[in-house]
This record gives structure tokens, sequence and C-alpha cells, in this order.
């Protein structure tokens, strides 16, 4: 036998082993409590060292108990607690309304014991739920219900596609009643292993299956109408932006697709290009960034679904601390994919003063007899140059421009919220988000903020009420923010805005001496306002979830909170990543030094003026006018004292 024939069949029989040892482990032949490792969504491999089992951690959060490994290798983030208790809350009114249509109550724990049947029906289909005059029942007959943890024969059937520890899952069926099925699913064998340990510590078998698989194929093979799920939840570490075409096409007629994004420097328009190569849209840096990010995902997973004649309708958009979530329904229809192009729209946006304006990219209008006509639509709605400061516009998007809540919903669950606050450890700010959610103006996309209106006059900044006050006493409607604390969401023009501003700089005066010709507030307060601000205090300028004091911004739940670090297999550089996370906290704020110890080490750099012969200060330059000493040519890491020279007078 040659050589290559020889080293040919040890690769062939090297791979047949290898596939036998992986069908074993699939058939479920380890037992035991697994000490899992690497638990990254979408890798691992088993032939990693594992650390002793003595380095467990159990975690109890809502209904579950989560046993993981105290090392770096479980992504677990107990910041993310509030994302885990809002879908367990939005997924029950979800079972409410599906379940409802098909006569089936569901009984929530904690709930008062009322026949709360939800239906979500059109007209012509009432007659098929409601019981029939003529209907002999039989006498101790019951309505269905559905509790929780049981499992529902006409339930939910829910996809976790990357569950990790398997939490996500785990809460689901020991929280929401109505589930027929609860898919775990995740890339990592060691991940599997950990999920079949928590799923029998949690005793939830008969509801929670876990799975080993890519979760694209995963939901690529559940295309078919009776195969799809009626819940999908993604929550990678990242982008979710290669799960989002499969999501669409796996997910059934009127299901919930749930999905997290935790990249938000791209969405926030740090990396624009990065964004439009996951999203297919422009982000713009902007005070409205964080609502920004939630209509470019909305508008994303729009895009994928019109590739199938299936679109999306938001129930819920949330921004929260440093991720996204957004819960849509998905439906199928050419009429209304067709009209998908009307719902998107660019944003121009002033480089100077932040004034943005909206171009839809569709227009939908109607002809004679009825019939509906999509055309494109005409612009562009600005000038080359901003006309309030001159300066020229950014094109961003295309972003979803309708409205990004269902306000029904969101009643719904903030009602079902408030009447079981014990149900959740973090039901105080969901009742808070969910109030302010409630308030905003659905029609009006984006938002200015209080900062960013004085700040580019140069002016004082005048307070919530009376901004609120002075655009309701014009006639205009304004609300809050649930994304940002100073938002002031308008349907004013820029041109009423910037004349309100211009009315509280004439109480505020300004120096314009100070101010270039070529600034936006020279250019702004230039002009004399057409329009009278009253900045008189109205009741109704401070809305109702502000007068009860809910808690509708986060305060920060730990130190050092944030986006953890990638898990890695056998927990390796944990302790590392923590230390630089540590480090990084503030590195941009100069810490205090003593006024002594920052003269004698300014006197350490020479003065580049001195040289150059322009110093006129002598001695009192805070720079040496001698030779340069050998700690300072010989410290590079002192190049950014250096470039302040050229700053100094002397």
């Amino acid at each position: 036998m040659s050589l290559g024939r020889a080293v040919l069949w040890l690769n062939l029989t090297l791979r047949s082993a290898r596939r036998i040892s992986r069908a074993q482990f699939m058939e479920g032949q380890p037992q035991g409590l697994p000490n899992p490792g690497a638990m990254e969504n979408g890798g691992g491999s088993r032939g990693e060292e594992r650390p002793p089992a003595a380095q467990e951690t159990i975690v109890t959060e809502g209904a579950a108990k989560i046993v993981f490994p105290s090392a770096n290798e479980v992504f677990y983030n107990p910041v993310q607690e509030f994302n885990r208790d809002l879908t367990c809350a939005v997924i029950t009114e979800f079972a409410r309304i599906q379940l409802g249509a098909k006569g089936i109550q569901i009984k929530v724990p904690g709930e008062e014991d009322i026949q709360k049947v939800v239906v979500d029906l059109s007209e012509q289909e009432k007659d098929k739920v409601e019981p029939k005059e003529d209907e002999n029942l039989v006498p101790g007959d019951k309505p269905r219900t559905a509790a929780v943890g049981e499992i529902c024969e006409e339930g939910l059937r829910v996809l976790e596609g990357l569950a990790a520890s398997g939490l996500r899952s785990i809460r689901f069926a020991r929280e929401v009643p109505g589930l027929q099925s609860v898919i775990a699913n995740d890339a990592s064998a060691r991940a599997v292993d950990l999920m079949r340990c928590n799923v029998k510590l949690n005793d939830v078998a008969h509801l929670v299956q876990p799975s080993q698989a890519d979760a694209r194929m995963l939901m690529y093979q559940h295309q078919k109408v009776s195969e799809r799920f009626d819940v999908i939840d993604l929550d990678p570490y990242g982008s979710p932006a290669p799960f989002l075409d499969a999501a669409v096409q796996a997910v059934s007629e009127g299901g919930l697709l749930c999905v997290t994004c935790t990249d938000m420097a791209v969405l926030g328009g740090n990396s624009g290009e990065t964004c439009y190569s996951k999203y297919g849209s422009m982000a713009l840096k902007s005070r409205a960034c964080h609502e920004m990010a939630l209509r470019i995902v909305l508008h994303s997973l729009d895009l994928h679904a019109n590739c199938y004649q299936r679109f999306v309708v938001p129930l819920l958009s949330i921004s929260a601390d440093f991720y996204v979530r957004v819960f849509v329904r998905v439906f199928t229809g050419q009429a209304h994919v067709k009209a998908s192009a009307s719902k998107q729209a660019l944003v121009f946006q002033c480089v100077g003063c932040g004034a943005f304006h909206l171009q839809r990219l569709g227009k939908v209008a109607t002809a004679s007899g009825g019939r509906v006509k999509f055309s494109a639509a005409c612009g562009p709605p600005v000038a080359p140059e901003c006309e309030h400061c001159g300066q020229r516009h950014q094109l961003g998007g295309p972003i979803w421009a309708e409205p990004i809540h269902d306000l029904d919903f969101v009643g719904r669950v903030l009602e079902a919220v408030s009447a079981n606050p014990c149900r959740f450890h973090t039901s105080e700010r969901i009742q808070g988000v969910l109030s302010v959610v409630t308030e905003e103006l659905p029609d009006v996309p984006l938002y200015y903020t209080l900062d960013q209106l004085s700040s580019t006059i140069h002016c004082n900044t005048p307070s919530l009420l009376q901004l609120r006050s002075a655009l309701l006493h014009a006639g205009f409607r304004v609300s809050l923010s649930h994304a940002c604390r100073n938002a002031v969401k308008t349907d004013a023009p820029a041109e009423a805005l910037w004349d309100i501003m211009r009315c509280w700089e004439k109480e505020c005066p300004v120096k314009r001496e100070r101010l270039s010709e070529t600034s936006p507030a020279f250019r702004i307060l230039g002009a004399e306002p057409r329009l009278q601000a009253n900045f008189t205090i109205r009741e109704d300028a401070n809305p109702s979830s502000r007068q009860r004091g809910l808690k509708r911004f986060q305060v920060n739940p730990e130190a050092n909170w944030g986006p953890r670090p990638r898990a890695r297999p056998g927990g390796k550089n944990a302790g590392k990543a923590e230390e630089r996370r540590r480090l990084r906290q503030n590195k941009r704020k100069e810490l205090a030094e003593d006024p002594a110890r920052q003269a004698a080490r300014l006197k350490m750099f020479p003065c580049k003026r001195f040289k150059e012969g322009t110093c006129d200060r002598g001695d009192q330059c805070c720079y040496s006018h001698g030779q340069p000493t050998p700690e300072a040519s010989a410290t590079p890491a002192d190049s950014a004292e250096t470039s302040d020279q050229s700053s100094c007078v002397g």
C-alpha cells in the first residue's frame, strides 16, 4: 500500500470514529452532572479540559435555579434579568390572546381567579368560539384552562435559538402558562450538557427539550407551515443579523418574534458602514440614537420578511441599559408587503444644529374606485444647507417610520404586571418603562433632547416642564421617550423649536461677541422668532409617570455593570477580562492631581515656543526652557502631555 493511500485510509477511519462518538453523545450516553465548558453561542468543543466540579454556582432567578461554572465558561449577566422578566410578561399576554381565540383561558400564579379570555378575532370568526344556544353542555363541564408547568396540547411552541445555560427556556416552562413545548437550542455540546442538568434540576423535562444544532439550520428545517414555531426568542452575544433570515421563515402566521441586539456601538452610529452591512441601514450619531437603533432593527426585520411575502407588526420595542429588545408579530400578505416601502424613511440630519427631517421611500395613494396605488415618494425635504444654521446634512437610514409599539398590547402587559407585582423581581421597573411607553407619541419618530437644544445656542437650559409647556401653549403635542431621560418628542417642526429657544435666550441672554460668525448658534440667534413662546407651567406638561414617581429609568445596578466578556473554553482569561473592564471604567476622566506635583511634572518637558523663540513668559512658563530631562525624552507615554504644548502661551 502506498504512503498516500495509507494516509487517506487513516483519515477516513478517524472521521468514522468521530461520527460514532458524536452519535453516541447525542443519544444521551454521558450520564451524571456535567461540568460544562465553553458556552459561546455557536462554538465549543468536547476535547477541552474541564475545571473541577467544585467550581459551580447555583443562581436563582424567577422560578428557575441554574447551575453554571463559577469561571467565565457560561454567559450569564444578572443585569439582563429585566430583559427576561419582560419577555415572560409579553409571552404570557401573547398566550392569553392566542389561546383565548381557541376558548382556552390561562392561569397565572398570583392573578385573581377570574375568567379572563381575550379574543382576537374578526367579527366573522367570533361565532366559531362562542357556544351555540342549542348546544347542550354536559353538567359539570368546566372551561378549558392552561396552567403553568403543564403541557397544553393546543398551546404555544417556543424556540430559544441561542439558549446557553437554558435559563430563559426554563423560566418559560415554570412561569408562562399555555405552552406545548419549549426547544432550548445551542450549537455548543457543553451547553447542551448544562441544559440537560438544569432541566432535570428544575423538573421541566416534560416541557423543555434541549437541542444541539446551528440555530439557523434548525429554523430553516421548520419552514413548513405545520412545523413553524409560535414564539422564537433570539438573544445572541452581539448582533442577531445572521439569524434574522431564518427566523422570519420559521415563525408561524401571526407568531411572536423576540430579538435582542447588544451591538449598540454599531447601531448607535459609531460605524455606519458596519451597520449597513448587518442591518441594511446607515446609522447616524445622534442624540436620538437609541430610538434610531430600534427603528433600524425593525427595518431589517421587515426587509427580511418582505423577501418571503411576509411583514412585521411591532408590539413592543425597548431600549434599555446596553441593548435594544423588539417584540414583533409576523404575518403573510402580498398587499401589506407592497406597502412596506411607505413604512421606511431616510433621515436627513443637520451636522450643526441637529435638526432632522424624514423622507419616506414609498407612497400609498387611493385611486378612483377605491383602488390602492403604490408609487415612489418625492423629495428631498431639505435644501443642501440647513435653513437654520447653514450647515450640511448627513443622510441616514432607511429606518422604520411607523409606530414601534402596539399601545393596546402594551396596556395589557402593563395591567397584568401591575395587578401581580410579586410575579417578577423587576416589576417596578417594568411598570415604569411601560408607563412611559404608553405616554409616547406613537406617530412621531425620533426626538430632540433638552441639553442638545440649549448647548447648540450656548444658553442656559430651561427646565423640562418649561419647554414642554411652551410647546403645549403653541399648540403642539409633546411627550417623553423611554429611551432617553431628557428626550423631547414632539410634532413641532424644527423652526418652531428654534423660535422657542430664541425666546428663551432673550430671558437668559448669551454673549453674542463670543460666538463665531460661522457657528450654528450665531446663525440661529441672528434671526428673530416668529413665534412668541409662553413658558408658564401647565398642569398637563408634567406626565403621569413623572407625577407618580415611577421607576422610569434604570440606575446602576452594581459596580462595573454592563456587557459581560465573551465566555471562553475552560473559563480562560476570566480574571484578566474583569480586570481590563475595571481599569477602563472612567478612563477618559482625568484624576485630580496635586498642583505642586503637576507643576514639577510639567517642568520635565521642554517648551515648544521657547525653541521657536516666541515664548515671552520666561521663568513663569510652566514648561522647561532648558535641555529636556532624560526622563522626559525616554517616556513615550507622555505624548499626550507634549501635544498639549500647542495651547501653551509661554
